[in-house]
């Protein structure tokens, strides 16, 4: 065979190895899914709020609410930016509003804002100002306590099942269902409420923590001062996490939309949105830095 020919013949045995391989990676066996029960366990584990999570970081977030009359007019919008940043006292945060509709706050009102701010964090202090360490270590971990409280009760109180495996953002995830056990009794705040929804979750299969989160609400909820305002049932949520500095996951965006009812009259639908960006590693410099609005 002349080497022409044995070129020709190697570019077609290349040609239909190409052709086949499609064929052949279909033919594959798909990959197991992960046992559920251990699957869910390490989720458990890895599992915390994110306001704990955001302790050690800086961040934007930009909020939007609309307000829509029955009909589905617009009624009414509202966009505040604030800068976040850790407070002194753990698990809590300084939400630094800097701009409304667009507009930045003065200097003086950003002045004003940071004195009640000094004054209120001044005020929490004070409240322990006569723990000593072992008082002060006993008190935080009880806070800890409570979040995990939370965590380890909606593992119990809801019916999780693996449904699939998806990619989001190219990196595999496990889909998973949740429904709350009808028989079940919640007994922490947070999951009494948590248990009026069901819905679907994401996880990343990799790092086994939560990418993404859809919930619907079952039954009506009370929100806010007095629990005045009620989220109607049907309402819907969603919400986004993403890996940052490739070494935490973190709120990038959170979406909320349905009806709700003020003073128990109709006040129409509501949809509100929270994107977080430029996440920072908090230090000297970032605090040094509280002065500055986004853009300066």
């Amino acid at each position: 065979m002349g080497r022409n020919s044995a070129s020709r013949v190697a570019r077609v045995v290349t040609g239909l190895s190409l052709l086949a391989a499609p064929f052949a990676l279909a033919q594959q066996p798909p990959k197991p899914m992960p046992d559920t029960r251990a699957f869910l366990e390490e989720v458990r584990r890895n599992l915390a709020s994110d306001e704990t999570l955001l302790e050690n970081y800086t961040f934007n977030e930009e909020y939007v609410e609309r307000r829509l009359d029955s009909g589905g007019g617009l009624k009414k919008v509202k966009q505040e930016l604030f800068q976040v940043y850790p407070s002194v006292e753990p698990g809590k945060v300084y939400r630094r509003l800097v701009a409304v509709d667009g507009r930045k706050l003065s200097d003086e009102e950003l002045a004003e804002q940071d004195k009640k701010h000094e004054a209120k964090s001044e005020r929490r202090l004070s409240r322990h100002a006569g723990e000593d360490e072992e008082e002060r270590r006993a008190r935080l971990e009880g806070d800890t306590e409570k979040e995990r409280d939370v965590v380890d009760e909606v593992f119990r109180m809801d019916d999780i099942r693996i449904a699939g495996r998806e990619l989001v953002d190219g990196r595999p995830t496990i889909v998973v269902t949740f429904t709350p056990r009808p028989d079940y009794k919640p007994v922490t705040k947070g999951a009494k409420v948590i248990q009026k929804l069901d819905g679907r979750a994401w996880i990343d299969e990799e790092d086994k923590q939560l990418v993404r989160l859809e919930g619907r609400l079952l039954e009506n909820v009370g929100v806010g001062p007095a629990k005045l305002a009620r989220l109607q049932k049907g309402a819907t949520a969603w919400f986004q996490r993403r890996k940052v500095n490739d070494e935490i996951w973190l709120p990038a965006e959170a979406r909320f939309t349905g009806a709700a009812k003020v003073f128990l009259v109709f006040g129409g639908r509501m949809e509100l949105q929270s994107r977080y960006s430029d996440y920072k590693k908090f230090s000297v410099g970032t605090e040094e830095s509280v002065g500055e609005t986004p853009g300066d």
